[in-house]
């Protein structure tokens, strides 16, 4: 029997304040950060039923204690979803989010269900990534990958060495554009609208109320050029041009266009395309470059009708490397108008929806951009990228537009 494949919009998105790893969430739950993000989702969208939710996506690459046991079910069970409503976990390292978000579009477009939740969490403070991992021997003894592989720093400093025109210099005056853009958009009241308070205590100061990022720092040239290297002696990847080690989470909520205008939810943003790919490991970096070629070749557009840039900042030289090859400009104001993760954070497996909200955001605001793009390297060398429509695009046809 034929299927008419649905249209699937991005509705809503929220995020707690990302922690430091083992900083204010040190004695808060990595579950009841993504429950608490669940909840807000709910209480923002009163006209969403709770049980036309009707499956709920969760991701965490470290799959154990508060992060395990099907997370997505037991969240959607303790955020007081109904009993009916079931769950799933989800681990794609730092795309775990994403890769909720396109799973889950994947079953709205074919009609297996009509509105879900796709998130994230990670909390690196309690399990730090590679926690309890048993890498099988034959991965190094058979050289399938070169040991650094396993070591994502070392594959930045990898990939410094293959680019010889992406220098320190250059990683640590985009870390530094990085944390100027994020303090902006604070200051000008950008990133606290999609920011869940958490409840957070501390055995000593009691409770208190987490409502900001915790990464964000004041500094300079002058003070990153003078960071350690801590993957190689003389190396170029820092603290300071990498994202930090985080806590936090992410969740969305994603239905089909035609069940959303029924329910008067928003249509934030329209999934155009989606694409995955492998790299080589040791440099994982790269692999937001095929994963965007991938996803503009199957939605039939170039590089050119990309109006917004949401990519993660995992290390400044991945983020600058998919720029050089596509001959975008560093501090061209599409590329990550808001800063990214090297101030905000990168709770691993909550990023992508984060990238997601903000793109959303940024629609809204800019009518004349007609398609946006949230991309990421992924740990063990791959690569995912997500190409979004703004559903209220009024600007003039794009290159790539047939209408």
């Amino acid at each position: 029997m034929p299927r008419e494949v649905r249209d699937v919009v991005f509705v809503d998105g929220v995020r707690t304040p990302f922690g430091k790893a083992g900083g204010m969430y040190a004695h808060t739950r990595a579950d009841d950060l993504v429950i608490r993000c669940i909840r807000e989702l709910l209480r923002r969208n009163p006209q969403l039923p709770p049980d036309r939710v009707e499956e709920v996506a969760i991701a965490a690459t470290t799959q154990t204690g508060d992060q395990g046991l099907t997370i997505g079910r037991t969240a959607a069970l303790l955020a007081g979803l109904p009993k009916t409503v079931p769950g799933f976990a989800i681990d794609r390292m730092c795309a775990g989010a994403m890769t909720a978000v396109t799973s889950v579009a994947g079953g709205i477009a074919m009609g297996a269900y009509d509105v879900a939740i796709a998130g994230g969490v990670e909390h690196m403070g309690r399990h730090p990534m590679g926690e309890g991992v048993d890498p099988n021997p034959r991965i190094l003894a058979e050289k399938l990958v070169d040991p650094s592989a396993l070591i994502m720093g070392a594959t930045a400093e990898n990939l410094h060495d293959r680019l010889p025109g992406v220098t320190k210099a250059r990683a640590d005056a985009f870390a530094l554009a990085s944390q100027v853009k994020t303090a902006k958009a604070y200051a000008n009241g950008k990133l606290q609208p999609d920011l869940v308070p958490v409840a957070v205590r501390d055995p000593e100061a009691g409770w208190g109320l987490a409502v900001v990022d915790e990464a964000p720092r004041e500094t300079s040239l002058e003070k990153l050029a003078t960071l350690k290297t801590p993957f190689r002696p003389h190396g170029r990847v820092t603290a300071g041009n990498a994202a930090g080690l985080n806590d936090g989470a992410t969740a969305s909520v994603i239905a089909a266009e035609d069940v959303a205008r029924e329910l008067g939810l928003p249509v934030a943003m329209r999934l155009v395309s989606y694409g995955f790919v492998g790299v080589e490991p040791e440099v994982m970096g790269v692999g937001p470059i095929p994963a965007t070629e991938k996803a503009l070749r199957l939605a039939g557009l170039g590089i050119d009708d990309i109006g917004l840039f949401e990519l993660n900042e995992a290390f400044a030289v991945q983020v600058l490397a998919f720029l050089d090859h596509f001959g975008v400009d560093a501090d061209d104001p599409r590329v990550n108008p808001w800063g990214g993760a090297i101030a905000i954070g990168h709770p691993l497996a909550s990023s992508g929806v984060r990238l997601m909200t903000q793109l959303a955001r940024q629609f809204a605001e800019h009518p004349e951009v007609r398609y946006g793009l949230t991309a990421m390297c992924i740990g063990i060398g791959m690569g995912g990228s997500v190409i979004w429509e703004n559903p209220a695009w009024t600007g003039p046809a794009q290159q790539g537009d047939e209408n």
